[in-house]
């Protein structure tokens, strides 16, 4: 027997949507809470003012992201050289 996966913050949907979709949200909603770096003074205090609205508690700085994440994840592919 595997062990279910509990989602916090989807509990509220109860049996409704579909396990998909439901998961979905789930890790939109960790992303969005999750504590964020700040671009400026890399401090680890940046809140979510609005869709795409980042405020940095420590700096003072607002400036504009993604909507669930403050900056855009940059996944770099490493070419061989040959």
């Amino acid at each position: 027997m595997t062990a279910t996966k509990k989602y916090d913050s989807v509990k509220r949907f109860g049996s409704r949507y579909g396990r998909r979709i439901r998961e979905k949200v789930a890790k939109i909603e960790q992303e969005l809470r999750k504590k964020h770096t700040c671009p400026y003074c890399s401090y680890k205090q940046v809140k979510r003012l609005a869709a795409g609205i980042w405020y940095c508690k420590k700096c003072s700085t607002r400036f504009t992201g993604k909507a669930y994440s403050p900056v855009k994840r940059i996944e770099l592919e490493v070419e061989e050289k040959s």
